[in-house]
């Protein structure tokens, strides 16, 4: 019996903060590259598809548009300054409101979960986000439980994380979720992350 392969989506966007989307991006691809039993692809996609340019100068292509991507049965919504013209995009917040309608899995990392504070979708909701934008995710969403002092928070329908670095820990956090514990483990050693400031 053939197993239906479902799919994490990545969703890039001008001034999306690089390590957002790249960090997650390794976790994800390294566990459904080398586990592809488990029944998991990762793509990347922006609203157009092509080329996407980062925060801080780096270009990247999204391998599908909104248009042509496949099923989304995860969403990782990075940050990024590119954020902030999403907080008061309707079309963008009905978006991420219908995604969450169709039971796709919202997972954010940074300022992402603005985006998730603005559509709604963190109603009562335990979360996070990079500290200092800890205040506006508050003022977004009064209702929402703030975590400052988390790497990531999975209210289980949605996980947010703070920033930047921490959208590794969410990834791996979510192929635990996805897979089981000692699939994440065997992914966060095949990736060598044992973080140990050197500062």
């Amino acid at each position: 019996m053939t197993v239906e392969t479902k799919h994490l989506g990545i969703f890039l966007f001008a001034d999306v903060e690089e390590l957002d989307a790249v960090g997650p991006w390794e976790v994800l691809s390294f566990w459904t590259s080398k586990w592809p039993e488990d029944g998991w692809k990762v793509f990347t996609f922006s609203q157009a598809g092509g080329e996407v340019r980062c925060a801080k100068g780096l270009t990247v292509r999204a391998e599908h548009s909104e248009a042509d991507r496949p099923n989304l049965d995860v969403l990782v919504y990075p940050g990024g300054q590119g954020t902030r013209a999403h907080l008061a995009d309707q079309p963008r917040l009905d978006w991420v409101r219908r995604r969450r309608e169709d039971g796709t899995l919202m997972t954010s990392v940074c300022t992402g979960s603005l985006v998730f504070a603005a559509a709604g979708i963190l109603r009562d909701c335990p979360a996070t986000t990079h500290w200092a934008a800890l205040n506006q995710l508050s003022e977004l969403d009064p209702t929402i439980e703030l975590r400052r002092d988390d790497r990531f928070v999975d209210c289980g329908d949605a996980i947010t994380s703070a920033g930047v670095s921490a959208g590794i820990d969410m990834a791996l956090h979510l192929v635990g979720k996805l897979a089981g514990t000692e699939r994440a483990r065997q992914v966060r050693r095949g990736i060598q992350y044992d973080p140990q400031p050197p500062v």
